[in-house]
């Protein structure tokens, strides 16, 4: 699973926009209403699972224009469209209550070579797989564009999918930037979380969300599963690995989560990597004569680490009036740190204007960044999505006693200068101790039976997620292959032309990467 990968596992594609509301134009039937992807073969009932779920599988998708959707220079407005696929609530109960999950997508570029649909997960979990493709087309030009129906959709809880979205705006400014968030600070959530979403929240984790996507399959027309995961849509691949292994196409998994892993354990790993960054982030600010922490490059994280804790007693109060707290200033830190060196320079002088102005404005547009909050003051219902997802995948499994007092000694050695903020922010992240349900979930390794290869895409320098999960996912799954990417930055293919070229010609052709291949990154 993701660690605070929910906020942080930003998108890894490069051009991904989020639409303020970019919803399905059409609805989904049971019948054969609608036109399907063009030369898509027809739904496939007889690959349900269940019988009592032929309906669902044998839905044809009713595209219609997506509202506000971008135009994109060389794309044709006409190929670009949305949907909805209705699946059940509770796949033990399909003849119940339903949902509507929705979809998006851009056309092949060349029909006549059209090979069937691409999926995509940008990751999160809260990331909205119709933002993705409505906003980020160019990403995927080229041979994937040529030969794919390019596909996302929302996720449970999600963006457009029965998004939850618990807290009111302004309650919601004063809690992701609090520097004490104690007990009472999940149990707040918690509670306005059940009061307005209730039996959903057991329905919106992981598994429930691989079902959904191989109903998705089936409606689209295709046999097996062509998908690209980013991040938290590694773990998402591969728990559908898991429960389909005789759907499984081919399948890339970028910037990889360790399934095996309980959260706290993800946590002090995610958070080890973020600290890692932050000292090659401040060695890199120190190599220049103007750097805000001083040019001793063995002090300076230190000193950028020391101003940051210090906001808890020195809060700066921003043009706006709002307030940059310490909390809010590290997670400034943490969103730039997402991506690669070219944000360095920028996030060094934020932190500089904050530091030797007392400006700090900068550094509260960042944190807006990570915390999903827009230029309105409105939230998505990402950060939402995020705990309620994490917390219906298990994480209400959360360390005590002794493992709990062991969990927070490795975490400040291991993470000295990111934990010690507030330990308990970061080893509960989310905070799922007073949620009103415990997930049935557990970590545990991937045990997929898939005859088609998987490929794995770790990054050197991810902090978000490391390097040695991609080894470890490879081991769990067997049939896999690791790529891997040499460089800073969350994910590889928004980070590398050489990943690109590897992914598409597996994704296209079939072509694997050879055993040890090593792409640099684009930067550096």
């Amino acid at each position: 699973m993701t660690t605070r990968l929910s906020r942080r596992a930003l998108p890894a594609v490069a051009a991904v926009v989020l639409l303020a509301a970019c919803t399905a134009g059409g609805t989904t039937t049971t019948g054969g209403a609608g036109a399907p992807a063009p030369a898509a073969a027809a739904p496939d009932a007889q690959s349900a699972p269940d019988p009592a779920l032929r309906s669902f599988y044998g839905q044809r998708l009713a595209w219609a224009a997506c509202k506000d959707a971008p135009r994109t220079e060389g794309v044709d407005p006409a190929s670009v469209r949305c949907a909805t696929l209705e699946v059940p609530l509770d796949y033990a109960d399909p003849a119940g209550a339903t949902l509507e999950v929705a979809v998006a997508r851009v056309g092949a570029a060349k029909p006549a070579l059209r090979a069937g649909s691409l999926l995509v997960n940008p990751g999160g979990p809260g990331n909205s797989g119709v933002d993705a493709v409505l906003g980020g087309q160019r990403d995927y030009d080229g041979p994937l564009r040529d030969h794919y129906d390019i596909v996302g959709f929302d996720p449970r809880a999600t963006g457009r999918t029965a998004p939850v979205n618990c807290l009111d705006d302004e309650v919601r400014d004063g809690w992701v930037t609090t520097d004490t968030p104690g007990p009472e600070h999940g149990k707040l959530l918690a509670d306005a979380c059940q009061a307005k979403y209730g039996k959903l929240l057991e329905h919106v984790g992981t598994r429930d969300t691989a079902r959904d996507m191989d109903v998705l399959r089936a409606a689209l027309g295709d046999r097996k599963l062509t998908y690209l995961g980013l991040s938290y849509g590694t773990y998402l691949g591969s728990v559908y690995a898991e429960e389909f292994p005789d759907r499984v196409g081919r399948l890339v998994l970028d910037g990889a989560i360790d399934p095996a892993k309980p959260i706290a354990e993800t946590n002090i790993e995610q958070y080890a990597g973020f600290d890692r960054s932050l000292r090659a982030f401040a060695a890199h600010c120190a190599r220049q004569s103007s750097c805000p922490f001083g040019t001793d490059q063995d002090r300076a994280a230190v000193r950028a680490a020391d101003f940051l804790d210090g906001l808890k007693r020195k809060p700066l109060t921003t043009t706006g009036g709002r307030v940059l707290t310490s909390s809010a200033a590290w997670a400034a830190v943490m969103d730039v740190l997402y991506g690669d060196e070219g944000g360095w320079d920028g996030l060094a002088e934020a932190i500089g204007r904050a530091m030797e102005q007392g400006d700090g404005d900068y550094l509260l547009a960042y944190a807006d960044s990570y915390n999903k909050r827009g230029e309105d003051g409105r939230y998505g219902a990402a950060t939402d999505a995020y705990t309620a997802i994490y917390c219906a995948d298990g994480a209400t499994d959360v360390p005590t006693g002794d493992a709990l007092r062991d969990a927070y000694a490795r975490m400040a050695a291991r993470a000295p200068l990111f934990s010690r903020h507030e330990p308990a922010a970061v080893l509960f992240d989310p905070d799922c101790r007073s949620w009103p349900f415990r997930s049935a979930e557990k970590a545990h390794p991937i045990a997929s039976k898939a005859a088609t290869p998987i490929v794995v895409v770790g990054s050197t320098g991810d902090a978000a997620t490391s390097y040695a999960n991609a080894q470890q996912l490879v081991a769990q799954l067997g049939n896999a292959v690791l790529l891997t990417r040499e460089g800073e930055g969350h994910t590889g293919y928004g980070h590398s032309a050489c990943v690109r070229a590897a992914v598409g010609a597996y994704l296209v052709d079939g072509t694997l990467p050879a055993a040890g291949t090593r792409c640099a990154s684009d930067r550096g």
